[in-house]
């Protein structure tokens, strides 16, 4: 298996690692943060010929398996970097990107309401999917592997009288995706004075950082775990260049769900899992480590059951599956093709989740039980936890 070669380069600055992808070298320089980078952030080859490289996180709970209390950790640091205009008491919106950040964008929500608890809110978060009877605004992120995105806009009068907006997505490489949304915003929060954004690393650059805001045309401030800049040399050779995999259906075409309560909609509360699902799942004997999975989008209520668990003394990680096309290469040692739960037919993944690795598998889903998630759970030796709501949830019986 080929590897991503991290070590410093003898000629650059000792913050500064020249990486060798399949597609070309990666310079990536960190200017700022705590955490050492390699504690944060692993990478990935991507099948995909508009960016071949993917920053791939640690504590985000997608890619990697991730513990329930480091990913809450990285929650309470980026809320609590969040300082809101203090003349301004009036909502804030945050916004998770899909599909990667859907759920690092409600943790974040989650978490900043807990110090704020006099403070109104709303989450909400992107989608690729269309919401049954509503009509959605949509916007691209060009450099992703499935670029449309559409925002649902909460049928709420707090949502229309938001000054102040937190973006959030796992990495900042360009911004491009904040300022296409920003503009989106601007038509439909005719009171919005300032956005901030939120991400795990933000590795735009002193240039495109200092112009964004006049590119969003909004005053905005940046708040991530680690700040600097990257550089890439395509060398438009290997298979990080061939054509990518399908990872979006065709434009009309997309799946229609009923949202309940996740956050396509807006949600002003903490998602919660009920305590008596916790405490039988808890109480029974795991002869190992249990995944908690997440399907797709829905990632957050896979990352609160896991911390409800792991609050209950039980060894747990969550992890999600993905429509992202990645190569085995780096940071991505296994790749499982598991089937689309939204039918859409789009090939989706489990990246470093071999079957039997777990002693326990529970796949947190919303979508309604069919053939698509039954053969999820045959392939990761798993059962299905259905979120029939925003707060409810039960086991369904394999058949």
């Amino acid at each position: 298996m080929n590897t991503a070669n991290t070590a410093p380069h003898p000629a650059l600055a000792p913050n500064t690692q020249r990486i060798a992808f399949p597609a070309g070298i990666l310079q990536l320089t960190v200017d700022a943060g705590h955490d050492a980078p390699g504690d944060l952030l692993g990478f990935a080859a991507r099948a995909n010929p508009r960016r071949a490289f993917l920053f791939l996180s640690k504590v985000l709970g997608k890619h990697y398996p991730a513990r329930p209390a480091a990913m809450e950790a990285i929650h309470r640091r980026l809320a609590a970097a969040v300082t809101m205009d203090s003349a301004d008491n009036g909502p804030v919106v945050f916004i998770g990107m899909a599909e990667t950040a859907t759920g690092l964008g409600q943790g974040i929500h989650e978490a900043w309401r807990r110090t704020h608890r006099n403070a109104e809110s709303i989450f909400l978060h992107t989608t690729r999917y269309r919401v049954e009877g509503r009509a959605p605004l949509a916007f691209e992120e060009t450099h992703s592997h499935a670029p449309r995105l559409f925002l649902y806009p909460p049928d709420s009068a707090r949502f229309a009288a938001a000054r102040q907006a937190v973006l959030i997505d796992d990495e900042l490489s360009t911004g491009n995706t904040f300022v296409n949304l920003a503009h989106v915003l601007s038509r439909i929060m005719p009171r919005l004075a300032r956005v901030h954004l939120a991400a795990i690393c933000d590795f735009m650059g002193e240039a495109r950082r200092a112009g964004l805001g006049q590119r969003m045309r909004l005053p905005c401030q940046i708040h991530a775990a680690l700040r600097g800049h990257w550089h890439f040399e395509d060398e438009n050779s290997g298979p990080a260049n061939a054509a990518a995999a399908a990872a979006q259906c065709e434009e009309g075409r997309e799946a229609h769900i009923d949202d309940q309560g996740h956050g396509r909609l807006g949600r002003e509360t903490c998602l919660t899992v009920p305590d008596a699902l916790a405490d039988r799942l808890a109480a029974e004997r795991a002869d190992g480590p249990t995944l908690v999975l997440g399907t797709g989008e829905f990632m957050h209520a896979a990352f609160v059951l896991a911390r409800a668990l792991a609050a209950r003394s039980v060894d747990v990680f969550v992890q999600a599956t993905t429509r992202s096309p990645i190569l085995v290469w780096g940071g991505i040692e296994h790749a499982l093709p598991v089937p689309d739960p939204y039918g859409e037919g789009v090939p989706n993944y489990l990246y470093n989740v071999r079957p039997g690795q777990y002693a326990r598998v529970l796949v947190c889903h919303e979508t309604r039980p069919g053939p698509a998630l039954f053969e999820l759970a045959r392939l990761v030796e798993g059962r299905l936890i259905h979120f029939r709501s925003g707060d409810h949830a039960e086991e369904i019986p394999l058949r």
